[in-house]
């Protein structure tokens, strides 16, 4: 019978599975105090208008000053954010959200000269800035990045226009959250016996990994049927974000909002093509596995809910959290002392937020933040949140690094190469895992878990960045992206990327409304770009020792010193060729094999 579980409220949590948050402010009231103390930015950044271009000491003051904010606000706003998350239902931190928001928008629309105004500066009268203040020469890539969006910077009236949008155009973002995280309730799965299993969000992966199958049905058809009932609404939403994204893509003066998306982090958009097209090439693979899966679970017709649980299911065991750290903390012996010392840091100090509760933000994260990151968890017992851990340390020991070895200016990585280092860390725990078994059972059970978390993270995650590119386009040419629209382009991409040998049940066509990184402006292309990075160097880390290591921590104290190509080829990897994402795809081709050989 499948285990029923209950979802605990807040104050039932044991302390020690919670985040600490006093590390950023003792209490509600001493952030209430620095939120009143940094109402006085705007008018700080304001008084600066028309001067920073006149003289190099007072550029160089700006942007001392812009340190200094950039450390306050995101104390701020990471204490608002964590207490939000952790119980998206309480209206207090409901407020403090709203708030902190607020002055964000205050402050951009009160620095919005800036770029414009840092943009108009003759070259020769900035070389003669930098000669004359030597101490500016720390702002130069900053101003340069700057600089180089000259043609998609408007006037400071525009921009300050533009600025006051932002909380309007972040509406679609906000709306999403709180109807998917407080307002969407679901109906209880029932198991093959008649039991009743909480539906959440949060759950709802624990059920489709489930042995029972019954369970597993019901959970899915029961999960979907519910964002049927709400379809419209979620594509209103979407296509909300699209308009914004559109709206400022079309103010911006940049071709698409592929462009502006990809120009922000100085990623050329043939990478994001590139992607697609390698994995396009490749979809054998994946057809192949769908037809290992439904051979070695003896069923006439292999069904979408029964894509996640094991194919080694006696084999399958509990992973506690304590169980999950001693493996994480043994696997990582291969980085060096120093990275594993930061490891336990984290664990023996409260950074992450365990387990669910009622309210709580599905799904996890790593938020950096000073004098620590914050990792939000939904920890489930099971190897998923083993690698979930182990995925969201790797954000936060490269934020940590980043901000410990870079300059606040450059002390922030950009999302293309956030990824990186979090699948790095889940490729070295699984070939740990690998490397110690000598079991054939349990070896291919992680080879399962391998083989999916290629299929979930570089086929899967190629295919939301495929839906995200093929619906913005359409709205570019004019189209509405209405419900049907996104369902049926939806089910299509399911139906084209797991082939023949699957049944693409219609519940599919709604999977898209629960994917909340379709509000992050292409973010997804990045989980599949990293985790093919991510393959190549841990096979550098394992096979070339010393050397390899000396690189990859280069590359994650690095922050963003330079553009992410350049900062990946610094570890070893250039994700201007699709080689590294063919390597993946032969191993995965290669893992596909040795697990039919091992069940066969």
């Amino acid at each position: 019978m499948a285990e029923v579980k209950t979802v605990p409220k807040r104050s039932e949590v044991p302390e020690e599975y919670t985040w600490n948050l006093c590390d950023l402010y003792e209490t509600d009231d001493k952030w209430l105090e620095a939120l009143e103390d940094a109402k006085s930015i705007p008018e700080k950044l304001a008084s600066y208008e028309g001067k920073i271009s006149q003289s190099a000491e007072t550029l160089l003051e700006y942007f001392r000053l812009d340190d200094e904010i950039t450390l306050e606000l995101k104390q701020l706003a990471n204490y608002a954010m964590r207490k939000y998350d952790q119980d998206t239902a309480e209206p207090k931190y409901q407020d403090f959200y709203s708030k902190i928001m607020m002055l964000f928008q205050d402050i951009s629309a009160s620095c919005a000269y800036a770029v414009p105004e840092i943009i108009s500066i003759p070259d020769e009268t900035l070389e003669s800035f930098y000669r004359s203040c030597p101490d500016l020469e720390l702002y130069r890539i900053s101003i340069s990045r700057i600089r180089i969006e000259k043609d998609h910077v408007l006037s400071a009236a525009e921009e300050a226009i533009l600025a006051m949008s932002q909380q309007v155009r972040g509406v679609p973002d906000d709306v999403y959250g709180t109807l998917e995280s407080t307002d969407l309730k679901f109906p209880s799965a029932v198991d093959s016996e008649g039991n009743e299993h909480p539906l959440t969000n949060g759950s709802y992966v624990a059920l489709v990994e489930n042995p029972d199958r019954e369970l597993r049905k019901d959970a899915f058809k029961k999960l979907y049927g519910t964002y049927e009932q709400f379809k419209n609404t979620f594509a209103s939403l979407y296509f909300g974000e699209v308009k914004q994204s559109m709206f400022m893509s079309r103010a911006k003066k940049y071709n698409s909002t592929l462009e502006m998306a990809l120009a922000r982090n100085e990623v050329p958009t043939s990478v994001y093509h590139n992607l697609i097209d390698a994995v396009h090439s490749n979809m054998g693979y994946m057809h192949k596995y769908m037809s290992l899966r439904k051979k070695l679970m003896g069923v006439d017709e292999l069904h979408m809910y029964d894509l996640y649980t094991t194919l080694v299911p006696d084999a399958d065991s509990k992973v506690t959290f304590e169980d999950s750290k001693r493996d994480i903390l043994d696997a990582m012996q291969v980085l060096g002392d120093d990275y594993v010392s930061m490891l336990k840091e984290g664990f023996d100090n409260r950074w992450i937020d365990v387990y669910e509760n009622e309210g709580k933000r599905s799904g996890a994260y790593s938020a950096g933040a000073r004098p620590h990151p914050y990792v939000l968890m939904n920890h489930k017992e099971n190897l998923d949140s083993e690698f979930t851990l182990v995925h969201e340390m790797g954000h936060s020991l490269h934020s940590y690094l980043s901000q410990k070895n870079q300059p606040v200016c450059y002390s922030d990585y950009v999302i293309f190469v956030a990824e990186v280092a979090s699948t790095c860390n889940e490729a070295l725990l699984m070939q740990h895992l690998l490397s110690k078994t000598t079991d054939k059972k349990e070896r291919a059970y992680l080879i399962n878990y391998f083989l999916e978390q290629f299929r979930t993270t570089l086929y899967r995650q190629t295919m939301f960045a495929e839906f995200e590119l093929l619906t913005k386009e359409a709205a570019e040419r004019g189209e509405t992206l209405n419900a049907d629209y996104l369902c049926d382009l939806y089910y299509k991409l399911n139906k084209q990327y797991y082939g023949d040998d699957i049944t693409v049940d219609p519940e599919i066509a709604f999977e898209w409304e629960r994917i909340p990184h379709f509000y992050y402006n292409y973010y997804v292309y990045q989980y599949a770009t990293g985790f093919s990075a991510a393959i190549a160097l841990s096979q550098k880390i394992i096979h070339e020792g010393e050397p390899a290591v000396k690189n990859y921590l280069k590359f994650l104290s690095s922050g963003s010193i330079t553009d992410p190509i350049s900062l990946l080829k610094i570890a070893g990897v250039d994700m201007n060729s699709p080689e590294p994402i063919n390597d993946a795809l032969r191993m995965f081709d290669s893992l596909i094999d040795e697990l039919d050989e091992l069940l066969g």
